[in-house]
């Protein structure tokens, strides 16, 4: 249990039947009346972000959240498999508790697999990723408009905007954070 007076960004708490992670917190002392503790929290389950006012001095229970390091092996119908470094055990996630991240799954990817109480709650990426562009446009010549960008394919099948130079079996680094192109590797 922790008081609310003691929430900070990062702490993740059991709210509700739900998991949520504090993502910034901010204490009011009105003129009247007691103290309040105004939280954003994500929901570790769904990912939607809500504000949640507590009063000062509740107790609120936290959430242990276990992260493993694990290697994404593959992904077969709609299942990703991937192995734990160190006991090689396998685990298998369906498409809908990858979500999104799949667009940056690579094989070999080293990646946290976060968990609740034996419940999987998701993926942690690296912060960036190397890509290898298979398919893209060739750059037509005398179009060098500023921080021109046209689209290009990855290995792993999403989408990026890329520099005009970028050419067809080049490896770029993409941003898992919001899925842009960072540099070339």
């Amino acid at each position: 249990m922790i008081n609310t007076n003691d929430l900070k960004n990062g702490i993740t708490i059991e709210f509700d039947g739900n998991i949520f992670v504090v993502l910034n917190t901010e204490h009011v002392k009105p003129g009247k009346g007691a103290a309040i503790v105004k939280a954003k929290l994500k929901n570790l389950r769904t990912g939607a972000i809500f504000e949640q006012t507590f009063n000062a001095g509740i107790k609120v229970a936290t959430a242990r959240i276990e992260k493993q390091l694990m290697q994404y092996l593959y992904n077969m119908n709609d299942v990703y498999y991937f192995m734990n470094m160190d006991s090689y055990e396998q685990l298998e996630l369906a498409k809908s508790s990858v979500g999104d991240d799949a667009n940056f799954l690579k094989e070999n990817l080293e990646v946290y697999i976060t968990s609740y109480e034996g419940e999987v709650l998701g993926l942690q990426l690296p912060d960036k990723v190397e890509l290898v562009v298979t398919h893209t446009e060739p750059a037509v010549k005398g179009n060098t408009t500023n921080n021109a960008l046209k689209d290009a394919e990855v290995e792993t099948g999403m989408n990026v905007r890329v520099p005009l130079f970028i050419e067809e079996g080049e490896t770029i680094i993409v941003s898992t954070a919001d899925g842009k192109y960072v540099s070339r590797a």
